[in-house]
């Protein structure tokens, strides 16, 4: 994609620069085409990361829930012990439990982010790529 964006700056740098010579010659509609197609490609841009950040706020959301429900279990099973040890095993084993979902999470986190990017820079990538072969034919 740097690279597109490079050639596709590079041409239209030298359409810009022949139009002062020859205002006449100026290719408007490439032009045009400068505002139009990035406006286009930040609103897909824009919309998957919207549709993305929507769906991992939904999931981190039941996934706040359902901890506090855990928690909530685990009190209940530590106020219930019938001795100190007891208690702390119920603790433990929510604490162990914890760690366990904390880095599936985290695991899960990291990858919906990546896809995020990644569905967020193709409408980017793929205007920039081909605004770069468009322009390598003329």
């Amino acid at each position: 994609m740097l690279s597109a964006s490079a050639e596709v700056i590079a041409a239209r740098t030298t359409l810009m620069a022949q139009g002062l010579t020859d205002p006449k010659g100026q290719d408007m509609v490439e032009l045009s085409l400068m505002s139009s197609e990035k406006a286009e490609a930040m609103a897909a841009s824009a919309g998957a990361l919207a549709t993305n950040a929507g769906a991992m706020g939904e999931r981190l959301g039941q996934v706040a829930l359902d901890e506090g429900s855990r928690a909530m279990q685990a009190a209940m099973e530590m106020a219930q012990a019938r001795s100190p040890v007891e208690a702390a095993q119920a603790q433990f084993r929510y604490a162990m439990g914890w760690w366990g979902r904390a880095t599936s999470q985290t695991l899960t986190l990291n990858r919906e982010l990546a896809k995020a990017q990644l569905e967020a820079i193709a409408p980017i990538h793929k205007t920039a790529t081909a605004n770069a072969k468009r322009l390598r034919k003329s």
